[in-house]
């Protein structure tokens, strides 16, 4: 039951399971997914999920059901101040599709989530693309929360054009560890 009191951790994992159960697989993006890894270090206020299958008409439906109603796109809740969003798929990091996620369970519910890896390379897109230096330092916050495919990092950011950037990430991940 999601309420006033639900963290964006327990909204997400609630979505997730509703989701699922109605035939939608969604997986959670973003700053929501970053405040899964470190949420100590970072607080997201929407959840965005991609959804990798099933139908919207269900999501809408399930998402009804447990209170959210559509503005413009975004489904915002009566009781809770986190957001839904649901950006256009595929799933996907800059060029790369994603094709594995995580699953984290929690008690009955479960949530797709990007892998740690994928969700630090999330985050370089908003500092790679649109300059959000919040950004970057939520990626080096992501990083520094658990094991990361460094060189995964690296070579993506190399064919996306931005190795240059990823210098920065490397220097800031360095200075803290």
């Amino acid at each position: 039951m999601i309420d006033e009191t639900s963290s964006l951790q327990d909204v997400c994992f609630e979505v997730c399971t509703a989701l699922t159960a109605s035939g939608t697989t969604a997986v959670l993006t973003g700053g929501g997914a970053a405040t899964i890894y470190a949420p100590h270090r970072y607080q997201s206020r929407d959840a965005d999920f991609v959804i990798t299958f099933g139908g919207d008409a269900r999501a809408a439906a399930t998402l009804a059901v447990l209170g959210y109603k559509e503005f413009g796109g975004i489904y915002r809740h009566a009781r809770n101040r986190f957001t839904l969003d649901f950006p256009p798929g595929p799933l996907s990091i800059g060029s790369d599709l994603v094709e594995k996620y995580n699953t984290l369970t929690k008690s009955n519910l479960h949530l797709n989530v990007l892998n740690r890896t994928d969700c630090v390379r999330d985050r370089l897109c908003a500092y790679y693309f649109w300059n959000d230096l919040s950004s970057l330092t939520t990626a080096v916050d992501v990083a520094l929360s658990g094991e990361i495919d460094r060189n995964t990092i690296v070579d993506w950011s190399r064919r996306e054009g931005m190795a240059q950037r990823c210098t920065h990430f490397i220097e800031r991940l360095g200075r803290s560890t």
